[in-house]
């Protein structure tokens, strides 16, 4: 299983940034988790629209799904001729998105699959289980395993053991951390920290900790630096351009 950042950036896409977006790949299948706002033009350096094989969103705030908007009009106005997009997502997540235009009305262009929270589900070679976890809008957080590998993608989250549960032995959990040490300006019972972010990795038992979701202007080594005294395992930042390759 590879995980390539396409962004990481909370809230707006700081300049030169992208907002949550992540292309998790495993046996030539390409799953894009959550594609937030300004993650369309770094995922076409990778591979074309219609290659994407898959599109999971963990809620419908607009950082974590606007690009599937411009995904699928290059789909449908490109020179391909690919097969419904398949999206899986929270019910009416993705209304909003979906309603820019006409383009997701015409037929054959995208395939919307609900999830309901705890259901299991095959994407491609990916086994997913979701737990609800507290945000301003209904959130999911994702567990993907393939291959014997396991990724845990908390979305954004408020503290919750659920997120415990979500990384129990994950080999890589990428966690929100939208502050370094306490939640600013926000309500403190729908968004983390770095400092949880660690301490949540640690209880869990995960391999590495990615740290992802940052407010615009956050400093990564402040992020780090809040997350090290509770987890002693590898911890990165989400960046566009960082990957990991867990296989």
């Amino acid at each position: 299983m590879r995980i390539s950042v396409l962004g990481g950036c909370g809230a707006w896409p700081a300049a030169g940034e992208a907002c949550s977006g992540y292309l998790v790949e495993h046996d030539g299948f390409a799953l894009l988790v959550d594609p937030g706002y300004a993650t369309l033009p770094r995922l076409l350096r990778q591979l074309r629209a219609d290659d994407v094989d898959a599109v999971l969103v963990s809620h419908g705030h607009p950082d974590h799904c606007a690009d599937l908007h411009p995904l699928l009009r290059a789909r449908a106005y490109g020179d391909g001729s690919p097969p419904p997009l398949p999206v899986y997502a929270l019910p009416g997540a993705l209304d909003p998105v979906l309603a820019l235009d006409g383009v997701a009305r015409q037929p054959g262009t995208v395939q919307v699959n609900e999830i309901s929270p705890g259901q299991r589900l095959g994407i491609g070679p990916f086994g997913v289980d979701s737990w609800l976890l507290p945000h301003f809008v209904p959130n999911l957080g994702l567990r993907l395993t393939a291959g014997g590998r396991v990724l845990a993608y908390t979305g954004d989250t408020g503290p919750s053991p659920d997120v415990t549960e979500l990384a129990r032995g994950a080999d890589l959990f990428l966690a929100e951390a939208t502050f370094p040490e306490e939640v600013t300006g926000n309500d403190p019972r729908y968004l983390s920290t770095a400092r949880q972010a660690g301490q949540y990795a640690a209880a869990a038992g995960a391999g590495q900790l990615m740290l992802t979701h940052l407010w615009p202007g956050t400093s990564r080594a402040a992020a780090l630096a809040a997350a090290r005294p509770a987890f002693g395992g590898e911890i990165t930042v989400a960046a566009g351009g960082v990957a990991v390759d867990l296989s």
